[in-house]
């Protein structure tokens, strides 16, 4: 009997997940992160994008504010329409990821189709739409562009030595400003400029969810 309830129980292990699905309108983070109205935002699977703070060089050698671009670029085609998001897991920092489309279209691929984002690390799930970017050189491809994984490793090397280190796993920014009590998630837009001063009543956060009811708001716009 211990058996075979061992092998029943094993075998409901081994089945699928059933994957969960998000839907809402968009809020535009970056162009490879989004906020759909759910408890997290959706981190786009499969793609990666340039930062906020990151640059590129034109070809006349002139410096250019891509990641700003990028992100202005992806608000322009789909802040506030309306995302069905198939999410797959969570990442380290507790946002969704997930294939997102809008109106029938891959949100993922397209943003790499257009050059606003780039394949992550690899993952050859949108490599065709990569290919055809770099060909005729759409969005950012027509700039001389780090990679975005390579240069947040070296803003990370370069805040190692002057900047507090948040304790734990617990690393979103609960920032205070002008526009009120703000938190930054890794990898947004803020994230990198926004130091912690406790002084103040600033202070880490491990998740979205205490940081709300602490009273403070994801950034706007």
């Amino acid at each position: 009997m211990f058996r075979l309830c061992s092998l029943l129980l094993l075998s409901l292990l081994a089945l699928p997940v059933a994957a969960q699905t998000l839907s809402g309108p968009v809020r535009i983070i970056d162009a490879d992160t989004i906020d759909i109205g759910a408890d997290a935002n959706v981190r786009l699977l499969g793609i990666d994008a340039a930062e906020g703070a990151q640059t590129c060089r034109a070809r006349n050698g002139s410096v250019v504010p891509c990641g700003r671009m990028a992100t202005d670029a992806a608000r322009d085609l789909y802040q506030d329409r309306m995302a069905t998001c198939l999410v797959s897991s969570r990442d380290r920092y507790g946002r969704y990821l997930a294939t997102c489309s809008v109106a029938g279209r891959n949100l993922n691929a397209d943003l790499v189709d257009r050059g606003l984002a780039r394949t992550y690390r690899d993952d050859p799930t949108y490599a065709e739409q990569q290919k055809a970017a770099i060909l005729f050189e759409r969005g950012l491809w027509a700039y001389d562009m780090q990679d975005p994984a390579a240069w947040r490793a070296e803003r990370r090397a370069e805040r190692a030595s002057d900047r507090p280190v948040a304790p734990g796993a617990c690393r979103i920014k609960g920032n205070i400003s002008a526009s009120g009590r703000i938190y930054h998630l890794p990898g947004s837009r803020h994230y990198d400029d926004t130091s912690i001063n406790s002084a103040r009543g600033e202070r880490w956060f491990c998740s979205e969810g205490e940081a709300r009811a602490a009273g403070w708001r994801a950034p706007r716009g």
